[in-house]
């Protein structure tokens, strides 16, 4: 009789909670490299449906330029777009946290140029040094045709 170690193979549990415990003779590395792989791949499908909301975050700073916060905003409806929840936060710098109005300032800004486009799930807060809030994409509504009404006689 050949062992395990002289085929080059290991001796591997492979269902622990079965009674009795399952054991098979196979190449650690390759089944290790499988498992993994196969992980990988469930994540990878997990990610890609559609039924969970992913979260992305777009920063700003509170002495951003006019142009800077333009594309920032373009960035933003793009993310939205995409079906995304979008956390968008302002960053503090040393003796700035004492003026949390330039961060309410720029959140304001931001909140009315994405109206049509995004609805504010929660309203600016800080959270350590950011102020942040969550816009979530608003569901486009179809134009419905209106019903010929009959002329007035």
């Amino acid at each position: 009789m050949d062992t395990a170690q002289a085929r080059g193979l290991d001796l591997v549990e492979v269902a622990s909670n079965a009674a009795p415990p399952v054991c098979r003779l196979l190449d650690y590395g390759k089944f290790r490299y499988e498992v993994t792989r196969k992980e990988r791949e469930a994540r990878r499908e997990q990610k890609s449906k559609g039924g969970a909301q992913q979260q992305r975050e777009v920063r700003f700073k509170t002495r951003i330029g006019d142009h800077d916060l333009e594309t920032k905003t373009r960035l933003v409806k793009r993310l939205l777009d995409e079906g995304s929840k979008v956390r968008v936060s302002v960053s503090f710098r040393a003796r700035e946290i004492t003026h949390p109005e330039l961060g309410m300032a720029v959140l304001r800004r931001v909140a009315e140029d994405l109206a049509e486009d995004a609805e504010m799930e929660k309203t600016p807060g800080f959270e350590g040094r950011f102020l942040t809030m969550v816009l979530v994409p608003v569901e486009k509504k179809t134009s419905r045709q209106k019903e010929p009404q009959s002329a007035k006689a």
